[in-house]
């Protein structure tokens, strides 16, 4: 029998949903400590950039996570 046939293999804890709440407070809480890194010895600018756009980053794909759940275009799991 040729592998074609069989398809894609799983372990099963591959289709195990993650825990949705306990990944948007971790999200949240980077974004936080993140944004706390502005009140450091850095002497330009380059690096507070950096951290905007990543904190930023994090809050938009929780804020389009909420929008395509509240749409019904994600499941709730």
């Amino acid at each position: 029998m040729a592998a074609e046939e069989h398809g894609e293999v799983y372990a099963p804890d591959q289709l195990k949903p993650g825990n949705r709440k306990r990944g948007q407070k971790g999200a949240i809480i980077s974004a936080v400590i993140l944004l706390m890194f502005f009140w450091g010895n850095q002497q330009g600018n380059t690096e507070l950039v950096w951290l905007v756009v990543i904190a930023a980053g994090l809050i938009g794909v929780l804020i389009v996570d909420a929008v395509l759940r509240r749409n019904g275009l994600r499941s709730n799991d």
